[in-house]
């Protein structure tokens, strides 16, 4: 099967594995009250419960996609590191792929931005998809590992990296 490259075929898989327009609240959440993934904690002044599909998409686009300069990836790792975007933040989607990159002979800075030295970096490497899934299955290992009380999203956390 071919990664989807696009936001418009990579935004409905984002949205499945957000949960869709549940709405959760679950107190271990430090996001708070979401739906389609979109937290009141990132957006405090949002109706989270009232927000729609096409709101989602909206912010996905604007507030993730753009500033995560995915589109300027290459293709067979856009998807995942745009789902690590969402999932996990810039910054720590970019130090992920950052470490995977120096890990293949780059000599990058792991500082989290995603400048013309990763973007460049990531064109001219050999970066394979699995390796780049290897090092953000360890991000969570770690996470869990210094914050038990998520252990209970390990299992999906775990899932996802694999799907993706």
């Amino acid at each position: 099967m071919s990664q989807p490259v696009r936001f418009d075929d990579i935004i409905p898989l984002i949205l499945e594995h957000e949960g869709g327009a549940k709405i959760t609240k679950d107190k271990d959440d430090p996001g708070g009250t979401t739906k389609y993934g979109i937290s009141q904690k990132a957006y405090p002044t949002m109706d989270i419960e009232s927000l729609t599909e096409d709101d989602a998409k909206y912010i996905y686009f604007n507030d993730y996609w753009n500033p995560s300069k995915a589109s300027h990836l290459p293709l067979k790792i856009r998807y995942i590191y745009f789902d690590m975007v969402v999932n996990m933040g810039k910054s720590r989607a970019v130090k992920i792929l950052q470490r995977a990159l120096n890990s293949r002979g780059s000599k990058l800075k792991i500082d989290g931005g995603i400048g013309k030295n990763t973007l460049n970096a990531a064109a001219k490497s050999q970066l394979e998809l699995e390796r780049l899934r290897s090092f953000r299955v360890l991000y969570y290992a770690d996470l869990v590992n210094r914050k038990p009380k998520l252990q209970k999203y390990w299992y999906g956390w775990y899932r996802r990296s694999l799907r993706v």
